[in-house]
């Protein structure tokens, strides 16, 4: 990356705390946080079973999402059970959906440079199986872009045994 000519003396200015990356570090800045997201985009929803999910205390995974519904990322919606007290689920609001790039750039990288070849999970287009990717690329020019983008969307996502984790590891 270059810096345009007015940024090019790093010493001149500084972005502090205007910091996006720092910002999302500030929100999803421990393991349990990152976890719960994670578990969510899997289809988690409810109290217990994220403790379980994650392996982490009760009390760290209520932190959790307590900093997760301040910041917008998952909203509770009320279920009750016959003859239980009325608990929360929590779901991904909209701003939870938008980090699905973020967290499929971090396995990405992960099954690329800390899994020996053998990355656990696979995410594929549901409809046609071809591998769900990341990538960085500029935006379109306008006169090139369909009125309607199509967007791959959790729901469009199926999770899959890795082949390579499958054959090294029996799994099921």
């Amino acid at each position: 990356m270059k810096f345009e000519e007015r940024l090019s003396d790093r010493d001149a200015w500084s972005i502090g705390d205007g910091c996006s990356a720092g910002r999302v570090l500030d929100l999803l800045s421990t393991k349990t946080v990152f976890l719960v997201v994670r578990e969510c985009f899997y289809g988690t929803t409810r109290f217990d079973d994220f403790v379980t999910r994650v392996g982490a205390s009760a009390p760290a995974v209520s932190r959790a999402l307590r900093q997760l519904k301040a910041a917008g990322i998952v909203a509770p919606v009320a279920y009750r059970e016959p003859g239980n007290r009325a608990r929360d689920e929590y779901r991904l609001t909209e701003a939870g959906e938008d980090l699905l790039p973020v967290f499929l750039s971090l396995i990405q990288w992960g099954d690329r440079h800390l899994q020996d070849g053998r990355p656990p999970l696979s995410f594929v287009e549901a409809g046609t199986g071809r591998p769900i990717q990341v990538r960085v690329s500029a935006e379109p020019a306008p006169e090139t872009v369909p009125e309607t983008v199509p967007e791959t969307l959790c729901d469009d996502i199926e999770i899959r045994v890795h082949p390579a984790w499958d054959a090294a590891s029996g799994a099921p």
